[in-house]
């Protein structure tokens, strides 16, 4: 198994903890590269929470600026098993992730490959390495079941 399939895995362990939450199925892993230690391991909480804006990237991202005393995670990979909406593509930006990993592609809703491209513009103060598609099979079916289900 590869690191970067290892820790998606991860991820996609924290989108089932979500579902069987009955939040949207996303989770997301930031690992400190130097040191290959996992961070922050996160999911969904927008209804637990009652805030829309508790995705797991941004809640993996405040624990991981927590845990290095830093706003900036600039030694850092995210892994998440979606891509990032616009909100937390911005976030990402902000906070000088190093790479980003993301699993199934949101035409709808993706803020990073689909919609404005957020980390693409040339607004953009910073532009992650972006890699899609990690995973994407597992990922997707879970979320195509767990929309399937509330149908």
């Amino acid at each position: 198994m590869t690191l970067s399939n290892k820790y998606m895995d991860m991820a996609l362990e924290e989108a089932i903890k979500a579902a069987e939450r009955g939040e949207v199925p996303v989770g997301a892993v930031i690992v400190h590269g130097p040191t290959k230690n996992v961070i922050a391991c996160e999911s969904n909480r927008v209804k637990e929470d009652c805030d829309p804006s508790a995705h797991a990237e941004l809640l993996a991202i405040r624990i991981a600026c927590q845990a290095l005393e830093s706003e900036r995670l600039i030694d850092c990979d995210l892994y998440v098993t979606l891509e990032p909406c616009p909100m937390c593509a911005q976030v990402i930006s902000f906070a000088r992730i190093r790479r980003l990993y993301f699993a199934a592609d949101d035409e709808k809703g993706g803020g990073v490959e689909n919609g404005p491209r957020i980390l693409h513009a040339k607004s953009c103060h910073h532009r992650p390495e972006i890699y899609g598609g990690i995973g994407a099979s597992a990922a997707s079916e879970l979320l195509k079941d767990f929309f399937k289900s509330r149908r």
